[in-house]
C-alpha cells in the first residue's frame, strides 16, 4: 500500500546500516573461536547495537533459534553484473540452483533514483536443501540495493516482512530473515570482493539425525555455502560468456557449445527440483530403509517435449567415512564409474566432448558415448553430465540423450523441447561426532576443521534416482517398484563404499560407512580467492 512504502524504505535504510556494520565489526559483536578459528555472532551486543527492530516482539508461541555466519570471497562477476542478478529473481534462481528452488519479485516498491541504488523490491523464495529429508525454508522479504560512491561498495540487503506485518509468516517451519545479505566492492579485472552475513531466525523443529548437524552447524543455510555457490557459479558464467576457449570433442561451433551449457544448466536445476521438498513435494518413508533415510514419490511429467507419463523418484542419504573430494572423484571420473556395475549396466563409457567451466578440473560439462557390448545395430547411446564442485559440495547430475536431440543442441536450436530425466549425486562434507561438538545457541558453527578438505573425516552422499514408471498415468505405487528401486538405491551405495574402500589405505569397512546416527555437521573455511 502507498501509505506503507515510506515506512518500509525507513525499515531498508536501517537494514542497510546493520547489514554495514555487521560486515565490518570484529569483537565483541562477532567473537572468535580459538579452537577453531570460527566466529560467533555475540547476541547480547547484536541486541545492545541493534535494539530494533531485530529484537522486535513477534507474536508467535514458536521457539525459535538464531543462526548468523559472516564470510569474505572474491568472484570472478563485475559489482554491475552482481547487482542486476540479485534484483532479478529469475537470475538470482539460475545463480544458486541449489539453494534457491523457487524466487519471484511480488512488487517493485521503488525502481532506484539512478540506476539500482535505491531499489527496494518485495521479493519470495523458498531455500531448499537437496534432500528430502529436509523441510525447505519459505520467506517473503524486502531487498534493498543501495550504492555507497564514497567508498566504492555496493550493499544487498534483505528483511522480513513480518518487521511491520504480522500476518505473513506461513511457512513450516517458521522461517524470519534478519537482516541480511551482501556489501560488494569492485575489484579490477571484472571481479568483485563481497562479504556476506546471513542472519536468521528458524522454528526449533527436529530434522532428521543424518542431517541434524549439517543444519545445526549453519553449513547447509550458512554464508559460506552460498559464497562457494556463488563463485562456482561465477566461474560457470564467464566461461557461457567466453569465445576463445578450445573444448575437446565434437562441438563445432561457439553457438553449439552455449547450448549444451544451457542445456546441462536445465538438467542441474532439474535435478535439484525434483530430489527436495520444494513446491510442497510430497515424500513417502520407507519402512524397510536403513536408518528411515530413503524416500520417494511420484509425479506426472510437466517439461516440454515429454508426453505425459508418470516418473517414480527416490532418494537415498548415507554417511560415507571419505572426504567429499575423493567421493566426487570417484562419481565424476567415466572410466572409474563404468567399472560399477549398478551404475554402467556393464557398459564402457567414452568422453567424445567436453566443456571446463571452471577452475577445477572438476566442474565441466562432458558428453559420454555409451559402448554397449552387445549392441549390434548402428543406434547410439549418449549421456550428457555435468560435474561440479566447490568448499560446500560437489553435485555430478548425468542423464541419457538420443542423438537427435545432441544434432538439435548443437545445431543452435533452442534445447528447452529436449525432454531430460536426471540421475545423480549430491556429496557434502561433513565430520563425525568424535571431532566435532555441536554448537550452542550462540553459535552456528561446528568445532572443524575443514580449511582445504584434508581433515574432514566423512561425507554425506545422497543418491538421486528417477524412472519412468508406464505409459498409462497411474500416481500408484506397486510394491514391486518400489523393492526395485530401494534394491537399486542400496546396491548402489553398496558398491561405492566397497570401490571406495578398495582405493583407500584405511582399514574402513563397508558395515561402518552406514552409521548414519553418528553423522554431525562441519563449516567451511573462508573460500580461497582466485
Amino acid at each position: 500500500m502507498e501509505e506503507g512504502k515510506g515506512f518500509a524504505m525507513g525499515l531498508a535504510l536501517s537494514s542497510m546500516d546493520e547489514l554495514v556494520k555487521m560486515c565490518h565489526a570484529m569483537e565483541p559483536l562477532w567473537i572468535k573461536n580459538n579452537e577453531n578459528g570460527k566466529e560467533v555472532l555475540n547476541r547480547e551486543e547484536h541486541a545492545r547495537m541493534f535494539p530494533w527492530p531485530s529484537n522486535r516482539k513477534q507474536n508467535s508461541s514458536a521457539v525459535m533459534k538464531t543462526e548468523a555466519t559472516r564470510d569474505c570471497a572474491v568472484v570472478i562477476m563485475n559489482t554491475i553484473n552482481l547487482v542486476d542478478a540479485f534484483l532479478d529473481a529469475n537470475k538470482w534462481m539460475e545463480l544458486f540452483p541449489s539453494i534457491v528452488a523457487r524466487a519471484k519479485t511480488v512488487q517493485v516498491i521503488t525502481t532506484g533514483v539512478c540506476g539500482a541504488s535505491g531499489s527496494l523490491h518485495l521479493m519470495y523464495a523458498e531455500l531448499h536443501v537437496l534432500s528430502p529429508l529436509v523441510p525447505t525454508r519459505e520467506t517473503y522479504f524486502l531487498r534493498f540495493c543501495q550504492q555507497n560512491v564514497e567508498e566504492g561498495t555496493w550493499g544487498i540487503v534483505d528483511f522480513a516482512l513480518d518487521s511491520f506485518h504480522d500476518n505473513t509468516q506461513s511457512s513450516f517451519p517458521m522461517y524470519r530473515r534478519r537482516p541480511s545479505g551482501c556489501v560488494i566492492q569492485d575489484l579490477p579485472n571484472g571481479y568483485s570482493r563481497l562479504t556476506w552475513i546471513e542472519h536468521a531466525e528458524i522454528e526449533d523443529k527436529p530434522v532428521h539425525q543424518i542431517f541434524g548437524q549439517y543444519i545445526y552447524s549453519g553449513m547447509a543455510f550458512g554464508a559460506h555455502r552460498w559464497l562457494a555457490v556463488l563463485q562456482r557459479q561465477c566461474e560457470r558464467v564467464a566461461s557461457l560468456m567466453a569465445r576463445n576457449i578450445s573444448d575437446l570433442g565434437v562441438i563445432p561451433s561457439p553457438e553449439a557449445r552455449v547450448n549444451m551449457m544451457r542445456l546441462a544448466q536445465r538438467m542441474i536445476r532439474t535435478f535439484c527440483l525434483n530430489i527436495s521438498t520444494s513446491s510442497g513435494q510430497s515424500w513417502t518413508a520407507l519402512p524397510d530403509s536403513y536408518d528411515d533415510t530413503v524416500r520417494i514419490t511420484t509425479r506426472k511429467t510437466s517439461e516440454r517435449g515429454q508426453s505425459h507419463r508418470v516418473i517414480i523418484s527416490a532418494v537415498s542419504t548415507t554417511w560415507l567415512p571419505y572426504p567429499h573430494f575423493q567421493v566426487f572423484d570417484l562419481l565424476r571420473d567415466e572410466h572409474r564409474r563404468s567399472q560399477l556395475e549398478i551404475l554402467s549396466n556393464g557398459n564402457a563409457l567414452h568422453e567424445v566432448a567436453h566443456i571446463a567451466n571452471g577452475s577445477h578440473p572438476g566442474n565441466c560439462i562432458s558428453l559420454l558415448r555409451i559402448n554397449v557390448a552387445s549392441n549390434s545395430s548402428q543406434h547410439v547411446d549418449l549421456m550428457l553430465q555435468e560435474s561440479c564442485t566447490d568448499q560446500s559440495g560437489s553435485l555430478v547430475v548425468f542423464t541419457t540423450v538420443d542423438v537427435e536431440s545432441i544434432q538439435l543442441a548443437m545445431s543452435g536450436e533452442d534445447p528447452s523441447c529436449i525432454p531430460l530425466l536426471p540421475l545423480g549425486f549430491v556429496i557434502v562434507p561433513v565430520e563425525s561426532s568424535s571431532s566435532s561438538t555441536v554448537s550452542d545457541a550462540n553459535s552456528t558453527q561446528s568445532n572443524s576443521e575443514y580449511g582445504n578438505g584434508h581433515n574432514n573425516s566423512g561425507c554425506l552422499l545422497t543418491v538421486g534416482l528417477q524412472v519412468l514408471a508406464n505409459t498409462i498415468p497411474s500416481e500408484k505405487l506397486n510394491f514391486s517398484s518400489v523393492t526395485a528401486i530401494n534394491n537399486h538405491l542400496c546396491n548402489t551405495v553398496n558398491q561405492i563404499t566397497a570401490a571406495l574402500s578398495n582405493s583407500t589405505t584405511t582399514n574402513t569397512t563397508t558395515s561402518s560407512c552406514l552409521d548414519n546416527g553418528n553423522a554431525v555437521g562441519s563449516c567451511n573455511e573462508p573460500t580461497p580467492e582466485p
